[in-house]
């Protein structure tokens, strides 16, 4: 039981361009001493550089492949809309690969300490995913921060890259310690 109350829970802003709370999160995770507007443009770019990678690789998912049939048909701004909810699916899409299920906490059991699996609720999955995805986009050895991070999402968008690593070598622990999930309580 913690002794103190718990956090108070904060709405988060959706950020400007694209409208998503999700996304300003992610921004929020970007951001260092306190310099958001740099960091939303290393965001947008990132985002920018995923579509213009996608479509010329060619890779297109169905929500891709939508946005830009509707994008031809409509006027050229309306296009504009179905790319950035195109990038917005990218990145949920590449969160939502990187968010783990289940991770270790520490239970102190008669003098020895336990890891126990412990099943992530959704918002903390989230947060993890986005903590993870920037760490691994900071240790990649691209040139700038956009195409870092442009790279770590696209690779998590694949199901590959050090962020899912992240996630599998931390399921993979889970999965070691099941023994001792008698001990959750």
């Amino acid at each position: 039981m913690p002794r103190r109350n718990a956090a108070i829970k904060r709405d988060v802003l959706p950020d400007p361009l694209y409208g998503s709370a999700d996304l300003s999160s992610f921004i929020n995770v970007v951001m260092r001493n306190g310099k958001k507007s740099i960091a939303e443009k290393i965001v947008y770019r990132a985002l920018d550089a995923v579509v213009a990678r996608l479509k010329k690789q060619g890779k297109k998912d169905e929500a891709h492949g939508e946005a830009e049939a509707e994008g031809r048909s409509a006027s050229a701004g309306a296009g504009k809309m179905k790319s950035h909810a195109s990038a917005l699916e990218i990145l949920d899409k590449a969160l939502l690969h990187v968010s783990p299920t289940v991770e270790l906490k520490s239970r102190r059991v008669g003098g020895a300490t336990y890891q126990i699996p412990v099943e992530v609720a959704s918002d903390r999955g989230k947060a993890l995913a986005r903590r993870w995805l920037v760490q691994a986009a900071k240790a990649r050895s691209e040139k700038t921060m956009v195409l870092r991070l442009a790279a770590e999402i696209l690779d998590a968008y694949d199901n590959k890259g050090a962020a899912i690593k992240t996630r599998d070598d931390t399921h993979r622990m889970a999965k070691a310690n099941q023994a001792f999930a008698h001990y959750r309580w």
